[in-house]
């Protein structure tokens, strides 16, 4: 990742929460912010193969990542 992490509109620490409902309730506040810029901090062992998957099968973007710092951001589709 670069030295300056991306802008974004909002923030979501989704602390420990399951990839199942992780992405459900990602899923929720993307369709409600359409187009935004969210920093998602997600600590479930799978969300480092997990996000990227969804991004790619549901058309938000996934801007980048910092598997380290277990954060990721994703522009909602419009």
């Amino acid at each position: 990742m670069a030295d300056t992490p991306p802008a974004h509109d909002l923030e979501w620490d989704a602390g420990d929460l399951a990839c199942g409902d992780l992405v459900l309730e990602l899923r929720r506040r993307v369709r409600a912010e359409p187009g935004k810029v969210f920093k998602l901090i997600a600590r479930d062992p799978g969300a480092p193969a997990d996000l990227p998957a969804w991004c790619g099968m549901t058309g938000h973007q996934l801007i980048a990542q910092d598997s380290a710092a277990q954060t990721y951001w994703i522009r909602a589709k419009s």
